[in-house]
This record gives structure tokens, C-alpha cells and sequence, in this order.
């Protein structure tokens, strides 16, 4: 099938990493369909990173929500990761729910092909997108951002466990520097509080949009390391909202956990810029990994 060439916007720079792994092609004939590719890169544990891949069908959305409305940044996502997906050719088909003055309301299904051909849904999006210009102008909260030592002071991915780095090729991806406070996980010392923080930025110079920051919730390692819990922890269900238009530079990312019970867990993040300013929030439900 034809697909059409990739629409260039200001959401969609193909000179950047992240740009490049979040490209879609609107197929020819069909414009509410979207097909793309999942590079092996950003893959973690046993598939690509859920953040990316919400990151994926954001940015289809918001061409297939903008066409009308103009209403082209992400305000509020909920993504349930029904299979884990794969490297390889994906297509998402986009539907707009309704259009409306401040928010569009659409939904996003990421689809792959098995072996035998036949398609397997990956993720199934509902997302709310509006206009995030001004969303500076009246900022209250009672939330602070977390108290760390600079970049440079922090712990680089470099530095984690080899067993671990051979498993997320989503780190190469990223400027991740971590806490020293909560890293004892990776000296055999986890804190048991469930909580690891971190700076972050895209090595390249993509600086952070509101796009990006459906990635940034999902870049740090799994809270469960800081619990002593290792191994994979695949995404059930995650909802990120946008709250701002981060400035360019570093973010500083908080994951933490509160609750383990039934072989789940709650993953809540908080993503502020560098000018001190909430810019996202989530909450994802995971599986714990298994200890055996």
C-alpha cells in the first residue's frame, strides 16, 4: 500500500533522535491512518519503551486532531499496553471523538503484524489535545519540585549495572542522570521507599515539548528497583497530564510508589522544567516483576 510522504510541522523535526522515533507517514487514501516504525533503540525490557510508544500515537493525534481544531497539544492521554510491541513496521489508526472549542477528544490504536499476518493491537489511546500557548500565565500549586544535586553531581546511566544496560537500549537515547540518593538500588542497598528522581534531557539538543514529556514520564528506571524489586515491569494502563509547555533545558523527573499488592503496583511521576514550573504528571499501573 502507498504511503504518504511525512508531513513536516513544527511537532515533527527528523533531524532528532526522538523526532525520528516518533515519526508517522498519514497513508495515502486513508488519512486518519498513520503508519510508522519502531526502532530497536528504544527498547526496554521485553519491548519499546511505553512512553515512546504513547509519545508515537500523541503525535498522530495531534495531526489527526489539529486538521480541524488546531488543537495540537496533548492535555490529557490514557494508554492501556494490551501486547507488548515489537521493532518492526506499526500502524495507528486515529479517530476523532468530538471537536470542540477548547478540547478535541480522540482515540489512537497502535497495531502490528504477526508472522502469519495477522494484526495484534499494541496500545489504545484516548486522548483530550487543546492549545498549551499562555498555560504559563496562571500556574498554582502547592506541589514543590525536588530538591537534588546539580547535573553534573548526579550519576550518569553509564554507570549502572552491565546486566541492566544490556536490556535498556532506551538509555542510550537519553542524558539521564540520576540522584545519589536514590541509587543505593544499584549498590545493593535499596532505600525500600519507593522513590527514584533524576535529571533529564535528550543528548542530541531536542529540547523537551509538550510531545517529549509523555517520554519523560516513562524514562527513568522502575521505582521497583528501589523496593529491591528487579527485572521487567511492563505498563498496564498509563494516564499523563500536561499541564505546561516546559522552557528549554533540563527537567528534573520524580517516580515513586506508595502501593504493591496483588502482583501490581502504581507508579506515579511528576516532571518539572528547568524554571521550577510543574510541566506533567502521571500515574501508570505495572506489573511487579517476578522474584523467581
Amino acid at each position: 500500500m502507498t504511503v504518504a510522504a511525512v508531513q513536516q510541522d513544527e511537532h515533527q523535526d527528523q533531524d532528532f533522535e526522538f523526532d525520528r522515533g516518533t515519526a508517522v507517514s498519514r497513508r495515502e487514501g486513508e488519512p486518519s491512518v498513520y503508519d510508522a516504525v519502531l526502532d530497536p533503540g528504544w527498547r526496554i525490557g521485553g519491548g519499546i519503551n511505553g512512553g515512546l510508544l504513547l509519545a508515537l500515537a500523541g503525535r498522530a493525534l495531534s495531526h489527526e486532531l489539529g486538521r480541524g481544531s488546531g488543537h495540537t497539544d496533548p492535555v490529557s492521554l490514557s494508554g492501556y499496553y494490551l501486547s507488548a510491541s515489537r521493532p518492526g513496521p506499526a500502524e495507528l489508526r486515529t479517530a476523532t471523538v468530538r471537536s470542540g472549542r477548547t478540547l478535541s477528544t480522540g482515540t489512537a490504536s497502535l497495531l502490528q503484524q504477526r508472522e502469519d499476518g495477522t494484526a495484534v493491537e499494541r496500545l489504545r489511546v484516548l486522548a483530550s489535545y487543546g492549545d498549551l500557548t499562555g498555560t504559563d500565565a496562571d500556574v498554582r500549586t502547592s506541589a514543590t519540585p525536588p530538591d537534588m544535586p546539580p547535573p553534573d553531581r548526579c550519576i550518569g546511566t553509564e554507570h549502572a549495572p552491565p546486566d541492566f544496560l544490556a536490556q535498556a537500549d532506551l538509555l542510550h537515547r537519553l542524558d539521564l542522570r540520576l540522584d545519589p540518593a536514590s541509587v543505593g538500588w544499584a549498590l545493593g542497598k535499596p532505600s525500600g521507599e519507593g522513590r527514584i528522581q533524576g535529571w533529564l534531557r535528550l543528548p542530541d539538543g531536542r529540547e523537551p515539548d509538550p510531545l517529549m514529556l509523555l517520554l519523560a514520564v516513562d524514562a527513568l528506571p522502575p521505582v521497583t528497583f528501589d523496593l529491591g524489586l528487579f527485572g521487567w515491569t511492563p505498563t498496564v494502563e498509563l494516564t499523563v497530564h500536561v499541564r505546561a509547555r516546559p522552557v528549554p533545558g533540563w527537567l528534573r523527573v520524580v517516580h515513586s510508589t506508595r502501593n504493591l499488592a496483588g502482583g501490581f503496583l502504581e507508579e506515579d511521576a511528576e516532571v518539572w522544567d528547568e524554571s521550577g514550573r510543574l510541566v506533567a504528571q502521571s500515574r501508570q499501573l505495572a506489573v511487579v516483576p517476578r522474584t523467581e
